[in-house]
């Protein structure tokens, strides 16, 4: 298998559920929960091989059977000497639930600096978004569509239909990106092109979608106006 086709990639999501859980009875300490991704829903903006793409998880891309064959931890800003849990092979200090939202994680903070920093940033709402690294099969797995915005831009989405292989969930400040660059109608149409069915339709199309764009880019890096 070609190796290029399997790439670490890290997605930011705003998650405005994240919080901390006083521990309740029968508990020890404070507990951050929230969601490390979600299903259906328009990343931000990414530059990534010449292109510019928005990226969809499509429903039932990541299992609970396939997180729990996984070896992977819970970490402050991708630092993997900041480590706040972990769950290997579905034990540990690390729980996690896949739910039609996405996959909902909840772990108890070590009595530890980097544990007391991310629950005081937390709290104050310093911290309030996630990310995770995850890896998949580029030609399997992934399929590309296009749509166009309200002006006649056109817009490409990549849709993960499966995710092979995760290897952190993170704490981090809100993701750089506004989100009014995806305006409602915007997100409307990507979403809209979402279900598995019509990705599958167009998997054929996926190497032409990517080397078009490419090689737009390549020409002048401002052919698209975002």
């Amino acid at each position: 298998m070609d190796k290029n086709m399997i790439q670490k990639r890290t997605i930011e999501f705003p998650v405005a559920d994240l919080h901390v859980r006083e521990a309740g009875e029968g508990e020890e300490g404070n507990i951050i929960e929230g969601y490390a991704l979600k299903f259906g829903v328009c990343s931000q903006l990414i530059n990534d091989w010449y292109e510019r793409y928005y990226e969809i998880l499509e429903p039932g891309c990541l299992t609970r059977e396939t997180l729990d064959t996984q070896d992977f931890i819970l970490s402050l800003y991708h630092d993997p000497h900041k480590v706040l849990g972990r769950s290997n092979h579905g034990k540990g200090t690390l729980s996690y639930e896949v739910d039609e939202v996405g996959v909902k994680f909840s772990c108890r903070m070590p009595d530890t600096a980097y544990g007391h920093e991310a629950l005081e940033l937390v709290k104050r709402g310093d911290l309030d978004g996630c990310s995770f690294i995850y890896s998949t099969d580029e030609k399997e797995n992934v399929a590309y569509t296009k749509t166009e915005d309200e002006e006649g831009n056109e817009r490409l989405v990549r849709h993960v239909v499966k995710i092979d292989n995760i290897y952190d969930f993170t704490l981090t400040w809100r993701p750089a990106y506004k989100q009014t660059e995806c305006s409602a109608r915007e997100r409307e149409l990507l979403e809209g092109m979402s279900p598995v069915k019509d990705i599958k339709e167009k998997k054929d199309d996926t190497v032409s979608y990517r080397e078009e764009v490419k090689a737009l880019h390549k020409v002048a890096d401002s052919a698209f106006d975002f």
